[in-house]
């Protein structure tokens, strides 16, 4: 938990920096451009505060009122940023319109550029790290964060190159409709982050390469008269858990078939990491050990 939140925390530092930078440019510059680009570190740090938060939540010990522990917790983290995101567009859009109707020159560009640029490759860095330390901890709350900045710093260039297009072509109305283009896409990243959050609380399984890593696993105990059914998996949070109905034969001894599931699970885990696997041993030549199998659609 301190090795992800330490991770959280250069988040908050990052988001509060160049938000500041940003804003900055901003205010000397005039631009509602930058002034979108600002709203969206806004953002950044709201989401980097929740996922303080929830990071802290999601690595908690189960006990007796959640014994599947809170690993879950990470996928509020990740709702929560992608509400924030809708908000920042809908006030960036609010900003724009009274400018298409009133346009504003902008100021003391060169200054404003730099500054925007420099935000930037802040955001660049910083998300960077947040994106190796996701993959190697396996957390979708760092993950989702790092791929926000991402597109953070891609917004913030097709600002700058906006804002200067607009002072070399003089039309003032670009920079308000660079701002709504902002927001459009800034809403895009918003119902991604959401959709991925709402497919985590509806339990949906792994990804197909993980339930191939699987099946690979499990065809070679086929061979040797075994089977198994009614795989079901899902993830929450940093868990993958996974579950299935090993087939043996009849005559085969507890002990022997539990040394089989034991290999299974263990197999499971060391393809992937962070799994918790359950097996049910049931008698390959019963007819009723299929039923359930019907019973789980």
């Amino acid at each position: 938990m301190l090795s992800l939140n330490r991770y959280a925390w250069l988040a908050v530092a990052t988001a509060l920096a160049t938000m500041a930078l940003k804003g900055a440019a901003a205010w000397l510059t005039g631009s509602l451009g930058l002034l979108s680009d600002a709203l969206e570190s806004f953002v950044n740090l709201g989401a980097a505060l929740v996922a303080l938060y929830t990071l802290g939540v999601a690595t908690r010990q189960p006990d007796d009122q959640h014994p599947f522990g809170y690993s879950k917790a990470e996928y509020f983290s990740s709702a929560v940023e992608g509400g924030l995101i809708l908000l920042a567009a809908l006030a960036i859009v609010a900003a724009a319109i009274p400018r298409l109707i009133n346009p504003q020159p902008i100021l003391r560009i060169d200054v404003g550029i730099f500054i925007s640029l420099l935000a930037a490759a802040l955001n660049l860095g910083t998300a960077l790290v947040l994106l190796r330390a996701g993959k190697r901890h396996d957390s979708i709350a760092l993950e989702a964060d790092a791929h926000h900045l991402l597109t953070d710093v891609w917004t913030s260039i097709g600002v700058v190159v906006g804002v200067g297009a607009t002072v070399l072509t003089g039309w003032l109305a670009l920079d308000p409709l660079i701002a709504i283009a902002v927001a459009v896409h800034i809403v895009w990243t918003g119902a991604r982050v959401l959709r991925r959050s709402v497919l985590g609380l509806m339990d949906r399984a792994l990804p197909e390469p993980d339930l191939e890593r699987i099946r690979a696993i499990l065809e070679p105990y086929r061979a040797d008269g075994l089977d198994y059914h009614a795989l079901r998996t899902r993830r929450a949070g940093r868990l993958r858990l996974v579950e299935m109905h090993l087939l043996v034969p009849g005559e085969m001894t507890v002990r022997e078939g539990h040394r089989i599931a034991d290999q299974v699970e263990q197999r499971i885990r060391a393809e992937l990491p962070g799994s918790a696997v359950l097996t049910h041993l049931e008698p390959i030549e019963d007819p009723a050990s299929y039923r359930d199998e019907e019973l789980f659609r």
